[in-house]
């Protein structure tokens, strides 16, 4: 795969303007800068007139994700050798995302991990109470338990 990313550069110039080849360039440039633990929660959709859409689950992860989309621009162009785009467009489409994820046979056990995550979490139930929205507040006890379980089994 690291012989594929660093021969990305030549692999466009060969291609010359075909919307097709730097489409397929970007996506596996996003895949490779978003790296696994986006995976399944946003899904590159395309490429058009220098805009890079991406498919997300939710308007938390859009609005994370357009936080940092400058520095994945950077790191995306960096990649492909060249300002192939210019904008990156979070598009909240949990059904293109699940329809990725349906397509991944490695697809994480969320439900367990989530149960998981929650168990762990008790002990922040206190600072977990002081948030009011309820959505992230789950998240919050979510993200939280999932360290603190992964803390536990690197400690064991």
């Amino acid at each position: 795969m690291d012989d594929l990313i660093r021969s990305l550069p030549k692999l466009l110039r060969a291609a010359g303007e075909s919307d097709e080849v730097l489409e397929a360039a970007a996506m596996v440039a996003w895949r490779r800068v978003a790296g696994e633990g986006l995976r399944f929660h946003a899904v590159p959709f395309r490429l058009h007139r220098k805009t890079f859409t991406v498919a997300v689950t939710d308007r938390t992860w859009a609005r994370q994700l357009e936080a940092m989309s400058g520095q994945m621009l950077f790191h995306i162009n960096s990649l492909l050798g060249a300002p192939i785009i210019t904008f990156i467009e979070f598009r909240v489409d949990p059904a293109t995302v699940a329809k990725e994820r349906a397509k991944q046979p490695t697809a994480p056990d969320t439900e367990a991990r989530e149960r998981d995550a929650l168990a762990h979490s008790q002990t922040l139930s206190r600072a977990a109470n002081a948030i009011r929205d309820e959505d992230l507040r789950r998240r919050f006890l979510l993200a939280a338990g999932s360290c603190m379980a992964a803390n536990e089994r690197n400690n064991s």
